[in-house]
């Protein structure tokens, strides 16, 4: 019989005492980098195509990072989708690094499990934004995807032909499968927030309900933009006749307009209901294309492991400019330094007969400022 305050009875050494702390440390790490991870830890983590897979290897799907249990059951049935979704959310990193390269928060990778870090457990506009371009760039890879003839289980796109088409135009060219690329993306990348439950109007659930919108309008923002494409057929190039198809948009042209509903973004709250409204209601209700958050965002002037900000020393700034990616605004008043930097740049270029440019090399000495 143990009794309370004897420790005779339960035999336990030090060193065994010592291994149960560790073990019990170890599981609650491991449930750590389990709730920080993302499925965007697919765009620096390579992932093997089918073809590529070793007889008798580790299956694919438990190899990769960051995949939520209902994400690794779609990544068993669609493995050879994989690799497409981590092209598409490197498409998305790339592209919010584009569209905030001159602001204080600028999209930067931090790790390979959770991509931007501690940063994105806010919910403010900049992680809605993330989600969004993301949740785009999957239906951007796939669509394509699909039209390349890489998927066994997509082809073409089966768009029914627009009315507005003139008569003797031929709709029927091979176009991107945005409608494919729209459901599957909705599918894998919603897959994390549908499959947990939290209490109604509890703050997380608040956020899982946030994500939802900015991932759909990710989605609808490459759907919305898919326009007809046409190609000219004729006798010297006459353009008697045209083929047409559905293609998708440049992503910078997605990327463009992300930028734009982030920048008009609704501030919402999480009601005893579980839904979301607006926490000023003097404003008009998102629509599903519209970007919503929860939380306002860091200053992101210095560096605080807290938030997950970098802050902006060592950040190139412009002297001149008034904007964001101006000195005073960049350096949020802490004051740049100067210095002198030598560029190389082809000048005095040349045509010559036939067929290619030859150009001289120019240096100039330029000043460039970084914050303190």
């Amino acid at each position: 019989m143990l009794v309370p305050g004897h420790w005779d009875g339960l035999r336990l050494t030090m060193p065994s005492l010592m291994l149960l702390f560790i073990a019990a440390l170890l599981s609650c790490w491991a449930q750590l980098l389990t709730d920080a991870s993302s499925w965007w830890s697919l765009a620096l983590n390579p992932v093997q195509r089918p073809e590529m897979f070793i007889i008798g290897a580790q299956p694919v799907c438990s190899q990769l990072p960051g995949l939520s249990p209902g994400q690794r059951k779609l990544c068993q049935l669609y493995q050879e989708h994989m690799s497409y979704i981590g092209e598409g959310a490197k498409t998305g990193i790339r592209e919010c690094q584009h569209q905030f390269r001159q602001r204080r928060w600028n999209c930067s990778t931090v790790d390979n499990m959770s991509v931007f870090g501690r940063v994105m457990q806010i919910g403010s506009r900049e992680t809605a934004f993330t989600y969004a371009v993301s949740a785009a760039g999957v239906v951007n890879a796939i669509s394509r995807a699909c039209r390349e003839g890489e998927l066994s289980t997509c082809g073409c796109s089966r768009t029914a032909r627009p009315k507005d088409l003139p008569r003797d135009w031929l709709w029927g060219g091979c176009g991107d499968n945005v409608e494919y690329g729209y459901r599957f993306a909705k599918e894998f990348v919603d897959a994390r927030e549908r499959e947990k439950n939290f209490a109604k109007g509890s703050e997380e659930q608040g956020r899982a309900l946030m994500n939802l919108q900015n991932n759909e309008a990710g989605r609808r923002a490459v759907y919305k933009m898919a326009d007809v494409a046409c190609k000219c057929h004729g006798v010297s190039g006459s353009c008697s006749l045209k083929t047409c198809w559905l293609q998708l948009a440049e992503f910078r042209k997605v990327g463009d307009r992300l930028k734009e509903k982030y920048d008009s973004a609704a501030a919402m709250r999480v009601t005893r209901q579980g839904k979301l409204e607006l926490a000023n209601s003097r404003f008009n209700q998102p629509t599903p294309e519209d970007l919503v958050y929860v939380d306002p965002s860091p200053d992101y002037c210095l560096r605080n492991e807290t938030t997950g900000s970098l802050g902006t020393q060592g950040r190139l700034c412009n002297k001149t400019s008034e904007g964001m990616d101006g000195c005073e605004l960049m350096c949020c008043g802490r004051g740049y330094d100067r210095f002198k930097s030598v560029q190389v740049e082809r000048c005095h270029c040349r045509f010559h007969w036939c067929c290619f440019v030859r150009c001289k090399k120019c240096t100039e000495i330029v000043d460039q400022y970084v914050c303190k």
